[in-house]
């Protein structure tokens, strides 16, 4: 599923035009990046949590070069879903046998 057919079928059920839920939308994520680039976890709950995750410094190398480099250590974002959303998840897949 893209964005367009998450807006579509948002718009289908609560009867809100396309335009102000792509609005929402994107205010939502909007937020959940700032949040994130503030250094600021977002935790919906039901749904799940956005967080960000220190990876340690590293020695890489550079494949052209053949040379060892040092990645520093830096942060990365990542979804941790709620139970509900993963035990929700979970019956779907297994009513449709997959």
């Amino acid at each position: 599923m893209r964005k367009a057919d998450l807006v579509n079928a948002i718009a289908e059920k609560t009867g809100v035009a396309k335009v102000d839920v792509l609005v929402s939308l994107e205010t939502f994520f909007s937020e959940i990046k700032d949040s994130l680039a503030e250094g600021e976890n977002v935790y919906v709950r039901g749904f799940g949590s956005f967080v960000l995750k220190k990876r340690a410094k590293k020695i890489g190398r550079h494949i052209k070069e053949n040379k060892p480099i040092e990645i520093p250590e830096h942060f990365i974002p990542s979804f941790k879903p709620s139970k509900v959303f993963t035990d929700q998840v979970k019956s779907q897949l297994t009513k449709k046998g997959k």
